[in-house]
């Protein structure tokens, strides 16, 4: 009888372990999108504010003149 609680404690110990690992796992971003941003840069949108891409419109306005 000692032995099946002793199993019964040691498979919750590992059951919470495992789910203290998964919500690691989240927390740290493992399971972000990892496919969003190869279709993203397919995506041909003039919405992005980066830096190079302000720059890009910006000299291409200058070529215009």
């Amino acid at each position: 009888m000692w032995s099946i609680f002793f199993l019964i404690i040691i498979a919750i110990s590992i059951g919470i372990g495992f789910w203290l690992f998964f919500l690691w796992a989240v927390k740290s971003g493992q399971y972000d999108d990892t496919e969003g941003p190869k279709y993203r840069m397919l995506d041909d949108s003039d919405s992005s504010d980066s830096p190079e891409a302000k720059k890009m419109k910006r000299n291409d306005k200058i070529r215009e003149l």
